[in-house]
């Protein structure tokens, strides 16, 4: 499919021409993709990947209304303080759970950052943990450092727990029966603390089901 020639494109670029208006865009942005797919669709790809949201690894991202302690944090998972309990006073700001074997499998290097959110003072949240080793590895070479980190699936082996420790990270081990079960917990716990930001009544929350 040939839109328009090359001077013409130039044209509309350097402002010489008026808008070409939607109808001219929509032909040439189609016209470039029948080409990349008929080359393999490698743009194409990159495309869905960059566009993808929320990014698949990734079973839940929330910011909280106000700083949740560690110690509420860690009880709401059932987690276990392996590493670094003396750090473990501070609070964090939001949490993401991450399906950690999907992230191995699809994350491009920039895309990890997504797990973030808005803050680094915040869980990550590992589950589907095969590699005991694994998501301390991913932290360890990121620029950014999470307030937590959280493995569920698997115990931190030693060489996770050494990285913990060289981070300042503190390390801790969810026994959770599943990922709902940890999913629930955690908007439970979210939902406690949009309460307090709203001074409303804090009511005992049911007891989370797998």
């Amino acid at each position: 499919m040939v839109l328009s020639s090359p001077s013409v494109i130039s044209d509309y670029e350097s402002g010489r021409r008026k808008s070409p208006g939607t109808r001219f865009v929509r032909r040439f942005v189609w016209a470039l993709l029948v080409i990349d797919e008929e080359r393999g669709g490698r743009y194409i790809r990159e495309l869905a990947r960059l566009t993808s949201s929320p990014t698949t690894p990734i079973l839940d991202l929330r910011e909280f209304p106000i700083p949740v302690r560690t110690e509420l944090f860690c009880k709401a998972i059932l987690g276990e303080i392996l590493t670094c309990k003396e750090e473990a006073n501070r609070e964090v700001l939001g949490y993401t759970v991450v399906d950690s074997l999907k992230a191995i499998e699809t994350f491009s290097g920039w895309e990890f950052f997504t797990i973030f959110g808005s803050t680094t003072e915040r869980a990550l949240v590992f589950t589907n943990v095969r590699q005991e080793r694994s998501p301390m590895l991913a932290v360890r070479i990121s620029p950014l450092k999470p307030r937590l980190v959280v493995f569920h699936g698997a115990e931190p082996d030693e060489l996770a727990v050494k990285l913990s420790e060289y981070d300042r990270i503190p390390l801790v081990y969810s026994l959770a029966p599943s990922v709902e079960y940890l999913i629930k917990s955690l908007r439970r716990l979210y939902r406690v603390a949009l309460r307090m930001k709203l001074g409303t009544p804090v009511r005992v929350p049911p007891k989370v089901t797998a």
